[in-house]
């Protein structure tokens, strides 16, 4: 009975070999080519199929597209967006790599005196500026917002494991004069010092800025910075400003990549037409996944995937085979089958928790977020060389043939 089943293999990813993609590059047109040359090369070949899924990192878009900012740019449309005077910036990722370009960036667009908000122990993504059993040790009767010197007497001196780098010192030395720094996990207290506020969190940025805008504060987002060019052919982001940005020369970031939506349909064509295949294509970044070692959230984006095709829309409608197997009475095998035929269709809709009892278990992720932290886990950001990732599959069911 199980030797006729006719597929013995699932899901499959391939990373995909690019050139090195330049600004200006017809990026549609090559990674289309580059996937119908892999998928018919000698080394490892592979198959392409209707409703397979091809994804494309976030930063090959935004080099093709030159969505970069300079510091200067980004001074200039802070001084723009925030009042006059001493004002805040607010818990920012600990990271060299993704906010201190930003940060000396929006230093200079303040026109007063740089309160610097820092979260504690860790950053939201989980980089520590306190050693984490120090901080159980040493936080009892410590005040909820306190300052530099109260850090440096109860916790100093401590660097990031992994980077070896002391947060507070750098961010501190972009300038001494003008930056102070404060440590809370309450945004109230900014209010303490200052009503102007940009919020350099990511993933509550939302939430934060609408308790403190409640308390009449002036809030600006990351999502807020640099939203259109500030010069010929500069860089911008009108939904995601400065936010999934990263490093890419002294002086400048490459913004997270513009009309990634559009450029997944253009794909999504571009492959039809060489292939005959009607593939969906989305444009990832970061993954949405912790890594067990160190603690650290991989997802310093504001989301996985910034742009897709329709057909990744919504969450998957599956069941708990294990579960299934684990309580069948009989023939595992066909109460497995018959619960996944059973089961009802993926809508396109985000669903919240079934409550149908075979799918317990079954987290109700988006289609987007699992394919695009697939994506980043086979492309990886060293020196694979592969920004295009082909899977396939990955749709099917047990009882797919």
């Amino acid at each position: 009975m199980r030797d006729s089943m006719l597929r013995k293999v699932g899901v499959e990813a391939h990373g995909v070999r690019m050139p090195v993609i330049r600004k200006g590059d017809n990026l549609v047109r090559m990674v289309a080519e580059c996937l119908t040359d892999a998928a018919g090369s000698d080394y490892a070949p592979f198959t392409l199929r209707d409703r397979d899924v091809v994804g494309v990192t976030e930063s090959l878009v935004a080099r093709a597209q030159g969505n970069i900012v300079t510091q200067e740019e980004i001074a200039a449309d802070v001084r723009d967006k925030v009042p006059e005077g001493d004002a805040a910036v607010a818990f920012p990722i600990l990271s060299r790599n993704r906010f201190l370009s930003l940060f000396e960036g929006i230093v200079r667009g303040i026109r007063g005196h740089v309160h610097l908000f820092l979260s504690c122990p860790a950053d939201e993504v989980g980089n520590h500026l306190i050693d984490p059993i120090e901080y159980l040790k040493r936080s009892p009767g410590m005040p909820e917002c306190f300052d530099e010197a109260e850090y440096d007497a109860r916790f100093g001196g401590y660097r990031h494991p992994f980077t070896g780098v002391d947060y507070v010192e750098l961010y501190k030395s972009l300038d001494p004069q003008r930056i102070t720094i404060h440590f809370t996990n309450n945004p109230l207290h900014i209010l303490d010092f200052t009503p102007r506020i940009v919020m350099a969190n990511i993933h509550h940025r939302h939430l934060y800025a609408q308790l403190l805008r409640e308390k009449g504060a002036s809030v600006v987002t990351l999502d807020q910075i640099c939203t259109a060019p500030r010069s010929e052919g500069g860089g911008y982001n009108p939904e995601f400003g400065l936010l999934g940005s990263n490093y890419s020369r002294d002086g400048a970031v490459k913004l997270f990549p513009r009309d990634a939506a559009l450029f997944a349909r253009d794909l999504q064509q571009e492959i039809l037409r060489l292939t005959g295949r009607k593939v969906e294509t989305l444009v990832y970044g970061d993954g949405a996944f912790k890594d067990p070692v160190c603690g650290i959230w991989e997802l310093a984006d504001p989301v996985v995937s910034p742009g897709y095709t329709d057909g990744l829309k919504g969450t998957p409608s599956e069941v708990k085979f294990k579960m299934i197997a684990d309580n069948a009475q009989g023939d595992a095998e066909e109460a497995v089958r018959s619960a996944i035929r059973s089961k009802p269709a993926a809508n396109g809709k985000e669903a919240g928790l079934s409550e149908e009892k075979n799918a317990l278990g079954t987290t109700p992720r988006r289609y987007t977020d699992l394919l695009g932290s697939l994506c980043d886990l086979v492309s990886g950001s060293g020196d694979r060389g592969t920004p295009v990732v082909h899977i396939s599959g990955y749709f099917d069911s047990y009882i797919d043939g």
